[in-house]
């Protein structure tokens, strides 16, 4: 399936996305979409017939646990609203502990790296198996960029996506950028990588940009692509030609001029790499608004089949595979996952053979992002509590892990500031009370309750 160059589509540059050229079809994060209210940018993109790619990031199949029906529910329904032609998430878990490990469930707020062992492989393929048999079209994951190695890893990236494939039949969505956070986090080898996938696989390509400082690469997808991610691309383009390829941005969005000059980029370095492609199929995914259709290729217009990736077919459990993620499996996979996420989120100590630097530098880098994350879910916030806004999070979430959602987060927050007499400006603290107040009932308040709330409200901000 031939998809071309596309980007993420995401609320803030919706407009953005439906005026820029060349773009051949947009990915979507599964979880920001209602499939009854869909945006409308998204209706009028499917409309004109753009692809539509639901992308996951809460299903965490890597977990011990298997996956969540309802979850899969909700990513199937998604696809069908969307029309997608595949919906994709990633070689993560994002939740450990319950009744698997006889522990409080912990949300991690974030993608972490399943371990690269025969057990964690084992749940992992159970898991994608479940998905697949799930859902209405074929499912591709991702590998992910992290700072925190797992100790006594039996295969490396490139064979444990490898063993994956051949195991699942999965399609593989590879994020170049990734493969460069991991080289410069962890001293792992791209072309290393890429040497050992099954190529075949690739459903579509990741594109994103980040920054280094101190020496970590900062996988931000709120900076501009670097080289040496072109570069990596530039080395998978050398081995296949991908089915599509996609820019993510997920903050600080530029001008669409930038936006329009990185596709450019993208497609100049496919169109400039040399690779064992049919040359109609590369000029497809260097041109601006090819939509992924081989130039020249075929009196049909087709792409020659020795061209063409073959077909991976899905490969069904067996007895042997089932009996390899039994309970014992799952159980040893559970509480490794829990110790690094109580590590991360909840001041445990640090699991035997990690490294605590890392450990700590993930943590601060997990608390950063919730606070972000509560701070656009809930905007009034960073604006009532100004500069002190951040530090005050920080310090609420040191020892208290996301249970809930993002929302409680936010309630949780100003609770216990408010349970500690916080802020010390009875002025911001009776407004706190008030937005506290206003979220927390079980039920929306009515017409009246919100103008008398409004009301003092309003005086509390006279009297400041």
């Amino acid at each position: 399936m031939e998809l071309g160059i596309g980007i993420g589509w995401r609320q803030e540059i919706a407009e953005t996305v439906e005026r820029l050229p060349g773009v051949d079809w947009v990915e979507v994060v599964a979880e920001n979409v209602c499939p009854g209210h869909l945006p409308a940018s998204l209706t009028r993109l499917r409309e004109r017939g753009t692809r539509i790619v639901p992308h996951g990031v809460s299903l965490g199949l890597g977990g011990a646990d298997r996956p969540s029906a309802a979850r899969l529910a909700d990513l199937a329904e998604r696809a069908e609203a969307l029309g997608a032609p595949l919906v994709t998430e990633h070689i993560a878990f994002v939740r450990a502990g319950g009744a698997l490990t006889a522990s409080p469930v912990l949300e991690a707020g974030h993608l972490l790296p399943v371990p690269r062992t025969w057990d964690a492989l084992s749940v992992l393929c159970e898991n994608v198996r479940i998905a697949q048999d799930s859902l209405p079209v074929p499912l591709a994951l991702e590998n992910i960029a992290a700072l925190v190695a797992w100790p006594d890893e039996e295969l490396t990236e490139g064979q444990f996506l490898a063993e994956l494939v051949e195991r699942t039949g999965v399609r593989l969505l590879i994020d170049v950028a990734n493969l460069h956070t991991n080289h410069v986090n962890r001293g792992e080898d791209p072309s290393a990588a890429l040497d050992a996938l099954p190529v075949e696989a690739i459903a579509y390509v990741h594109v994103a940009g980040g920054v280094e400082r101190d020496g970590v690469w900062h996988d931000t997808h709120a900076h501009p692509v670097t080289q040496p991610v072109l570069d990596v691309l530039a080395d998978l383009r050398a081995r296949v030609c991908p089915p599509g390829v996609l820019l993510e941005r997920d903050d600080d969005f530029p001008p669409p001029e930038a936006l329009s000059s990185e596709l450019s980029r993208i497609r100049e370095t496919l169109r400039a790499t040399p690779g064992p492609a049919a040359p109609g199929r590369a000029a497809a995914l260097g041109r601006a608004g090819a939509g992924g259709v081989p130039e020249q290729t075929m009196p049909d217009g087709g792409v020659p089949e020795q061209a063409r990736p073959a077909p991976v077919a899905p490969v069904r459990a067996t007895p042997a595979m089932r009996a390899a993620t039994d309970g014992a499996v799952r159980e040893r996979v559970g509480i490794a996952q829990a110790a690094l996420v109580a590590a991360l989120v909840a001041g445990a100590p640090v699991p035997e053979g990690f490294d605590p630097r890392r450990l700590r530098v993930q943590s601060r880098a997990l608390a950063a992002k919730r606070a972000d994350v509560v701070g656009k879910v809930a905007p009034e916030l960073p604006r009532l509590l100004g500069d002190a806004y951040r530090p005050a999070f920080l310090s609420y979430a040191r020892n208290r892990p996301l249970q809930a959602g993002y929302r409680r987060d936010a309630l949780d927050f100003v609770g216990h500031l408010l349970a500690t007499g916080r802020p010390e400006d009875a002025a911001v603290r009776r407004r706190l009370t008030l937005w506290w107040q206003e979220r927390a009932a079980p039920e929306p308040p009515r017409r009246t309750v919100r103008f008398v709330r409004a009301a003092r409200t309003a005086l509390a901000g006279i009297g400041r």
